[in-house]
């Protein structure tokens, strides 16, 4: 399971690759799309990549063009399946908070019947 640093990373990296196999991009480009109210650094971008490439996200590879760093990244299956997986744990979020909606109107309404049978 990814933490919210890690899943931020992933997710600007999904969105940077498109939808293809892989994608050649500079840590300004993965900064550009993370959220401006955490302070990333380039070197956090590139500990939190290794991470990911360690957990079987995708395969990362370090390259320079032109005297800048960048990173060739290639989608493993992992990678492919984070939007899907994604969506299943906010889906599995949405089912809980329901099931302790009904689970509290069903303890209120049991305790209106007891308070209307024993009160």
């Amino acid at each position: 399971m990814l933490n919210r640093r890690e899943n931020e990373v992933m997710a600007a990296v999904y969105g940077l690759c498109d939808g293809t196999d892989g994608c050649l991009v500079s840590p300004m480009d993965i900064l550009s799309v993370l959220p401006s109210r955490k302070k990333y650094t380039p070197d956090d971008v590139e500990k939190i990549l290794q991470d990911l490439k360690c957990d079987g996200y995708f395969d990362l590879i370090l390259s320079e063009r032109k005297g800048e760093k960048m990173y060739v990244i290639n989608l493993k299956e992992n990678g492919f399946q984070y939007k899907r997986t994604a969506k299943q744990k906010q889906r599995d979020v949405a089912f809980k908070i329901v099931l302790a909606f009904i689970g509290a109107a069903a303890t209120f309404v049991f305790g209106i019947i007891l308070r209307g049978l024993f009160g």
